[in-house]
């Protein structure tokens, strides 16, 4: 559990939210220190609020405040915006996307990296996301490299890679970890008001499983 420094790196706010905000607020409360480096703002997000409250301009300022309030509100006081645009990230150089990365890691020398599962996140922008970790990560030693918790939910990532290795119960952080997917109110909003109607809104969410990514070299 205690880990020397947790680095999160995903592609847009509210990444972070439903699938890992306990396990980084667990870290946390241990004293761990986290960097979250975020690729984007979230600025070609479909999601304006419910009811709408922002536009194609002000959205990616909206989202900027909610992921900086998210940050606030689990303890993260390392935020990294690294300035890419949103669904365009599968584009980018990747040997440049990889060196940002690198360069993270090489400051913050994390034993523990959480990022998407390349191949088996849905999003380009996510696959786009964990490849860059991974090619970040490759150039160091194996005997050096940090753990990486992966995380995945492609319709094929258990008949593919297996059960999840790691499954953590995050209840005892429930109520941070609503906050924090609360706080990216424009894109959550509506989701956790159909959630809490049909009754499920917690018990999906004390639970937060990853893959631990496997070398191949």
């Amino acid at each position: 559990m205690n880990e020397r420094h947790v680095l999160v790196v995903f592609p847009h706010p509210d990444d972070e939210a439903f699938g890992v905000s306990g396990t980084i607020a667990q870290h946390v409360q241990s004293g761990t220190p986290v960097t979250y480096a975020c690729l984007t703002l979230g600025e070609m997000g479909r999601n304006m609020g419910v009811p709408p409250f922002a536009n194609r301009e002000t959205l990616p300022l909206i989202r900027r405040q909610e992921l900086e309030e998210a940050c606030r509100v689990l303890g993260i006081h390392d935020l990294r915006l690294l300035g890419y645009r949103d669904k365009t990230v599968e584009f980018e150089d990747e040997e440049e996307l990889a060196d940002r990365i690198a360069a993270i890691a090489a400051e913050t020398n994390p034993s523990l990296v959480i990022t998407f599962y390349p191949g088996y996140s849905v999003h380009p922008d996510h696959d786009a996301c964990g490849a860059a970790v991974i090619r970040a990560l490759k150039r160091w030693p194996k005997e050096q490299r940090p753990t990486v918790y992966c995380v995945a939910f492609a319709k094929n990532c258990e008949q593919d890679l297996g059960q999840p290795d790691v499954v953590r119960d995050v209840s005892s952080v429930i109520d941070t970890k609503l906050a924090a997917i609360r706080a990216h109110r424009s894109q959550t909003e509506g989701l956790m008001q159909a959630a809490s109607k049909r009754g499920d809104a917690l018990a999906w969410l004390k639970t937060e499983r990853f893959w631990t990514y496997q070398w191949d070299d």
